[in-house]
């Protein structure tokens, strides 16, 4: 489908889509799939965050409202739609390598179905979607990851390590990068991205006292920084009447506006969210 593409997200500070408040132990989750429990972050904010950026850069240009909608009495759908950010790679402490990019076959899958939307090829090993099991993680012959007894150690959970290929991550990570990526099992890495988030204790004090305030402290969860996402975007010819913008003009509208780093989530005057955007598939 060549008026798509894909637009990946690489968190550089931590990263808090928030899903509001919450009964548990952490006050501000972060918002997750239903179905997976997977980090998500939701395509109408990805929405709001690329118009304004398109903005800043270009002002009140005609083409805004026509990327991205227009509301009141002549009202009209924009010609671009993104999907939810979905999780790719999820950062996890590791004993060698300090730290590594954690997947798994179902993530993975889902990236190829996602990029073939896109019109981009994912071609996958074998291996790498269906033969890993519990305690097993697929790594580049060379990594950094690897011990001198031929295993994986992220956080307290020793994996022992096979090899694989993962050229799949040419468009946003440096082969340097690449050799922290391990593939692991669906089992594996849900428990990590459900377990190993952030969760940072926040506080107001009393500007008198200079105590925390009464119901001023609460428990707030980010994604970490270096967290892999990407979304699709859709292009359409322009839906403005009398307008005959195509889908190919939208998509190189957007492309041409985006700046190389974008402020995604809550917490943007603490510094957090910054995401470096790539753009492929296009």
């Amino acid at each position: 489908m060549p008026n798509n593409a894909l637009l990946y997200l690489h968190a550089i500070t931590s990263l808090h889509p928030g899903s509001g408040t919450a009964l548990g132990v952490v006050d501000m989750p972060i918002q997750r799939e239903r179905h997976t429990g997977w980090p998500v972050i939701p395509g109408s904010s990805i929405k709001g965050v690329l118009r304004d950026a398109c903005r800043r850069k270009n002002g009140d240009d005609p083409l805004l409202d026509v990327a991205f909608g227009k509301g009141g009495e002549d009202s009209y759908s924009g010609a671009l739609s993104l999907t939810d950010a979905r999780i790719l790679a999820f950062p996890v402490r590791s004993m060698k390598g300090v730290f590594a990019w954690v997947t798994c076959p179902q993530a993975l899958r889902r990236y190829r179905r996602d990029a073939d939307i896109a019109g981009k090829k994912i071609v996958l090993p074998e291996l790498s979607i269906g033969e890993i099991g519990e305690g097993k993680a697929l790594a580049a012959q060379g990594s950094p990851l690897r011990t001198s007894q031929g295993k994986i150690v992220l956080e307290e959970f020793v994996f022992d390590a096979g090899a694989t290929a993962l050229d799949y991550f040419d468009q946003v990570l440096s082969p340097e990068d690449r050799s922290r990526v391990a593939v692991l099992d669906d089992s594996d890495f849900s428990y990590f991205v459900t377990n190993a988030t952030e969760v940072t204790a926040r506080i107001r004090l009393n500007h008198e006292t200079k105590t925390v305030d009464k119901g001023a402290l609460f428990y707030q969860e980010f994604l970490p920084a270096e967290t892999l996402l990407y979304s699709v975007v859709l292009g359409a010819a322009s839906r403005k009447p009398e307008d005959d913008a195509s889908a190919e003009a939208m998509l190189a509208y957007l492309f041409q506006q985006l700046p190389e780093y974008l402020q995604i989530g809550g917490d943007e005057t603490t510094g957090k969210g910054i995401c470096r955007v790539v753009k492929g598939g296009v």
